[in-house]
């Protein structure tokens, strides 16, 4: 092999090192549950649904909810069967999971509300709240991401989105309490141990109204 030969080796395995480091590290950031309400939470704004329909995000709160940037087209894609299993299995408990698609990685979700919508139902099953289409990154990051990604608000959990698929954690008092990176599976144990720790913790206003 020559000196060459060797150089554009050495090179194409620094490409695809640097493709995967770009798709961001699987990163966990993890609180307990809180005890008190948030003082401000992603949950007080409002967005459109896939449908096009204004949605006020205050109708879970209560909810322990699960915020995923979704895409039609990406490796990650079959994470919908996991995120839809989930949905099932913690639904009656209080889990609410909210897909917002997002073309900001490899342009991996080009389609319309109406194809994405028809994807996800007709090739996942999926029964869980599907959001419209925004980005999860600047320059037009919706306010909702703003607020899940950058420190005023989001303090131990922010850092740009990495990777389609990123998934925020909200527990019943509307505080931000978990992070998982793109890589993190939905039927992984880390995720349904946390869910299973906020769905156990009562809200505030649940633990009041047993008073």
């Amino acid at each position: 092999m020559t000196f060459r030969t060797l150089i554009a080796a050495a090179a194409a395995v620094l490409v695809f090192v640097g493709s995967l480091l770009a798709k961001g590290p699987a990163l966990t950031v993890v609180k307990e549950p809180t005890k008190e309400p948030a003082m401000s939470s992603p949950l007080d704004l409002k967005v459109q649904d896939i449908n096009g329909k204004d949605t006020d995000l205050k109708q879970y709160k209560g909810k322990v909810v699960l915020i995923v940037n979704v895409a039609s087209k990406c490796g990650n894609t079959p994470q919908y069967k996991g995120l839809e299993a989930l949905f099932k299995k913690y639904g009656e408990q209080g889990l609410v999971i909210i897909g917002f698609p997002a073309n900001d990685f490899g342009k991996q979700e080009p389609g319309s509300n109406e194809e994405i919508k028809q994807f996800c139902t007709s090739k996942y099953d999926v029964t869980f709240p599907m959001m419209a289409k925004i980005s999860v990154k600047d320059p037009e990051k919706a306010p909702i991401y703003k607020f899940l990604t950058e420190k005023p608000t989001a303090g131990d959990f922010a850092g740009d989105v990495e990777w389609n698929f990123t998934k925020f954690l909200i527990d019943r008092n509307g505080n931000l309490i978990a992070r998982f990176g793109n890589r993190v599976k939905p039927e992984e144990e880390q995720i349904n141990a946390e869910i299973e720790k906020a769905l156990a913790a009562k809200g505030v206003d649940s633990a009041s109204e047993k008073k």
